[in-house]
C-alpha cells in the first residue's frame, strides 16, 4: 500500500507556488505524490518536484479528487472559484489568499500561536496576511506575558510580496538608473516608480484613510488572538527590498513589560530568533533574513510616551513564514495528528 500524503500546489508557477514546491522538496512529512495547478496560460508547463517531470494542470474543469491537501496561492477570486470544490472532494485546502481569512467558519491559523483553531475534520483553513504572520510572531510572545492592548506599526514591505512582475520591475528600475541616472523610470506595476524610493500605500483604501493590507493587520491580529478588543493602527508602505518584510512597532500592554523581560519571552519564542545588540550593529533586517525560516526581533526599547508602552523592530521572510512555510507547517501538524491522510 501506498504512503504518504497526496499534495497539490494550486498557483505553482507563482511567487509563493515556487516556495511550496521547494518546501515539499525538503519533505516535512511522508508526501506520496503531487498534483501542479495553474491557469491554462501555465497549464502544460512541467516543473521537476521531488526527483519527476511533472505536468502543470489546468485549474479550470481539473478533476481534485484523491487529494489529501491542497495549497492555494493563486489569489481570492481563485480561492472562491475552486476552494470550496476542492474541500467537496475530501481534500483540506489551506489558503493563501484573502478570501476566507474573515470568515467565522474557517481558522485563521500561526501554528505557533492558535493551531488548537483547527477542528478534528479540517476542511478549509485560511494562512493569514504575510505582515500579520510578521508581526504576530513577535507580539504573541508578549502578550502571553501581558495582554497587548494596542498597536502602532509601521511596515517595510518588499515588491516580491506584489509578485513576480514587481521584482522584475524593480530590478529593470535599478538597471535604467545606472544607465541614465536621473531620468524617470517606467513603472506598471505600481503608479510610481520603487527603485530609490518608497511608496506609502499598499492596496486600496477601503475604510477612514486605511488600506486593505492595514486593516488586514487589524482584523486578523485580532481573530487569531481571539480579543476583539485589541486594536492596530497600520501604515503599510513598499519599499525598494526585494524579499522579505520588516515592521516597526509600538505596543500598550496591561501591565508594563520590561526591556528585559521581553527579550527573555521572544528568545525562548518558537520560530524566533533574538537579535538586538544594536552596539555591535545587530538588529533585524531584510537581507539576512530572507530564506530564513525564522523571524527576527531586536531594538527592543521602552517607549517614553507611555509607562506601558514597548517598541521593537521585526524582520521576517514573507514568501517563506508569512505564507508558503506558515501553511507547510499546518500540514505538517495535521499529519503528525493523525487529521491529514
Amino acid at each position: 500500500m501506498s504512503i504518504g500524503v497526496r499534495v497539490a500546489v494550486v498557483g505553482a508557477t507563482g511567487a509563493v507556488g515556487a516556495e511550496f514546491l521547494r518546501l515539499v522538496e525538503k519533505k516535512p512529512f511522508p508526501i506520496r505524490s503531487v498534483r501542479l495547478f495553474a491557469s491554462e496560460r501555465s497549464a502544460g508547463r512541467e516543473i521537476d518536484v521531488l526527483g519527476q517531470r511533472v505536468r502543470v494542470e489546468n485549474l479550470d474543469g481539473a478533476d481534485p479528487t484523491g487529494i489529501d491537501v491542497a495549497f492555494f496561492s493563486a489569489g481570492g477570486a481563485i480561492s472562491r472559484a475552486h476552494a470550496p470544490r476542492f474541500v467537496s472532494a475530501g481534500a483540506c485546502v489551506i489558503d493563501n489568499s484573502s478570501a476566507f481569512r474573515m470568515d467565522p467558519a474557517v481558522p485563521l491559523v500561526v501554528p505557533e500561536i492558535n493551531l488548537d483553531a483547527i477542528p478534528r475534520r479540517p476542511g478549509l483553513i485560511a494562512n493569514p496576511n504575510c505582515s500579520t504572520i510578521v508581526l504576530l510572531m513577535a507580539l504573541h510572545p508578549l502578550h502571553r506575558v501581558a495582554r497587548v492592548e494596542s498597536v502602532v506599526a509601521s511596515t517595510y514591505q518588499a515588491v516580491s510580496g506584489t509578485g513576480a512582475r514587481a521584482i522584475e520591475e524593480l530590478e529593470s528600475q535599478v538597471r535604467a538608473w545606472v544607465e541614465s541616472p536621473g531620468e524617470p523610470a517606467a513603472s506598471e506595476v505600481y503608479p510610481h516608480p520603487i527603485a530609490f524610493n518608497v511608496i506609502p500605500k499598499v492596496q486600496d483604501v477601503v475604510d477612514r484613510g486605511y488600506t486593505q493590507e492595514e486593516m488586514k493587520m487589524q482584523n486578523e491580529t485580532r481573530k487569531i488572538l481571539r480579543d476583539p478588543a485589541i486594536t492596530v493602527s497600520a501604515t503599510c508602505v513598499r519599499v525598494p527590498v526585494f524579499r522579505s518584510h520588516s515592521i516597526a512597532a509600538r505596543i500598550v500592554t496591561e501591565r508594563k513589560i520590561g526591556v528585559e523581560e521581553a527579550r527573555r519571552a521572544l528568545a525562548a519564542a518558537p520560530g524566533v530568533k533574538l537579535v538586538d545588540d544594536p552596539a555591535s550593529e545587530r538588529y533585524p533586517m531584510p537581507l539576512y533574513t530572507s530564506g530564513e525560516p525564522d523571524i527576527q526581533v531586536g531594538r527592543i526599547r521602552e517607549d517614553w510616551t507611555s509607562d506601558r508602552g514597548l517598541l521593537f523592530f521585526v524582520a521576517g521572510d514573507q514568501l517563506l513564514k508569512g505564507a508558503a512555510q506558515n501553511g507547510m507547517q499546518i500540514a505538517a501538524a495535521l499529519v503528525a495528528s493523525g487529521r491529514l491522510a
